[in-house]
């Protein structure tokens, strides 16, 4: 059976979902990942991600407490997984063996 894959979004969510730890979820993953990126990103697409990424294993999740600030609703907090961290990992020994492989060309 094939390793399942990380694409390009779910990369930068999954590296958040790590920076955050214990403190990751939807809005707290959204906020910094517009601060870091310095553009827009849509709430539903890292839902999405998140969604896709616990099915494949890369992270775990947890309910919070119930808070009346919230309406009664709870906080829905994600983890990464060792089979996350080895997914990260991969895809940063992919790009760096990538990027090493550039040409030690001039650009100026």
């Amino acid at each position: 059976m094939k390793e399942p894959s990380l694409g390009e979004f779910e990369e930068l969510v999954l590296l958040m979902v790590a920076a955050l730890h214990d403190e990751a979820y939807g809005v707290s993953i959204l906020e910094n990942l517009e601060t870091k990126l310095d553009k827009r990103v849509n709430i539903s697409a890292i839902h999405v991600a998140l969604k896709r990424m616990e099915e494949k294993g890369f992270v775990q999740s947890r309910f919070g407490g119930i808070t009346n600030d919230r309406g009664g609703r709870r906080k829905k907090f994600y983890i990464i997984t060792a089979f996350g961290k080895k997914m990260l990992d991969q895809q940063y020994a992919l790009r760096t063996s990538l990027y090493q492989e550039i040409p030690k060309i001039s650009f100026n």
